[in-house]
């Protein structure tokens, strides 16, 4: 009888990339975090998993009695995490960034609120948790049809950034990738064409982040753009349309001309490519796990073992292991 050799599933790559992660974050220290109002199934399970999974140390910030009885209903036990008792979402956010100046907290995580509440507490001029870069959202993307990480950025804060905006996300995109352990992430800045038009704003903004580049204005990467997405990700599109480049067919990181494309890039690669994608919010004075109210608890755990390992980058100035 011929011996017929298994063909990999398509959850198998994402199951993979997932244990990965964690195994990464294992022989690190648990990091106290807020979790700002959880005050949902799913929203709660994720910290409460987080916190078995040895991610993180919860500080759970909302209403008591609503947070007890979201617990019991979930079968969750929570006896062994502290409630910073405050009454609703919003004093949830400002209590949770409390903690981080305070330096009871290192990492914040979104529960059940809107993400609007939890940003407008971080970013308050007098009271928030803003440096001098602009804050962006990245998911790090385990997508089964590609072989490493993909960060995609910003996909769900900047919705029309200007040329310096954007300079900001790339950087804080490679900064991500160093805490994951690439050394020299390759960044493709996205837009319809590969060549500079005065007709697409996004090909003059891609053209002159490579001249900030160049110009160590953007440090610590690989650029090149405008790409458009075949080219930064098909070695054989780039090969094709005659681009030479270290970076075309091979990106790391795909910078968005904006929010729209970059949420219905990552939203197309989730649902329909079946990726596993981790958000984190970047540019604060902490890591900050955003995920969407609909996201499950996988999401949220994986979305917490890649802020830990932010977290202990910025900790001691070391980046880990390659992904």
């Amino acid at each position: 009888m011929t011996k017929t050799t298994r063909q990999p599933t398509a959850t198998e790559p994402r199951r993979d990339a997932y244990e990965a992660l964690l195994r990464r974050c294992k022989p690190l220290e648990p990091v106290a975090t807020a979790v700002v109002y959880p005050c949902e199934a799913t929203a709660l399970t994720g910290a409460v998993e987080a916190a078995e999974a040895g991610l993180i140390t919860p500080i759970l910030v909302g209403p008591q009695k609503k947070i007890r009885e979201v617990a019991r209903e979930a079968g969750l036990n929570i006896d062994p995490y502290p409630i910073e008792d405050v009454p609703d979402s919003r004093a949830a956010a400002a209590k949770a960034v409390e903690l981080v100046r305070a330096a009871r907290a290192e990492m914040l995580m979104k529960g059940s609120l809107h993400t609007d509440e939890l940003l407008a507490a971080v970013v308050a001029s007098a009271t928030g948790l803003r440096t001098g870069r602009r804050i962006s959202h990245a998911f790090v993307m385990s997508v089964p049809t590609y072989p490493k990480p993909l960060i995609i950025t910003d996909a769900a804060i900047n919705i029309a950034p200007e040329l310096d905006d954007k300079r900001d996300i790339c950087q804080n995109a490679i900064d991500l990738a160093h805490s994951l352990g690439k050394a020299t992430p390759k960044v493709a800045i996205l837009a319809a064409v590969e060549t500079v038009t005065t007709k697409m704003p996004a090909t003059i903004d891609a053209a002159a982040l490579c001249k900030m580049a160049d110009r160590g204005q953007i440090t610590g990467a690989l650029l090149d753009g405008p790409l458009g997405l075949d080219n930064a990700i098909s070695p054989e599109a780039a090969k094709t349309k005659g681009i030479s480049s270290p970076v075309a067919g091979d990106a790391d990181i795909l910078l968005a001309p904006d929010l729209e494309a970059g949420n219905m890039l990552a939203k197309e690669l989730t649902f329909l490519a079946n990726a596993d994608a981790a958000g984190i919010v970047l540019g604060a004075r902490v890591p900050i796990i955003l995920t969407s109210r609909a996201d499950g608890v996988r999401v949220r755990i994986a979305s917490c073992a890649v802020a830990v390992l932010v977290a202990h980058a910025r900790r001691t100035g070391q980046p880990g292991s390659e992904l």
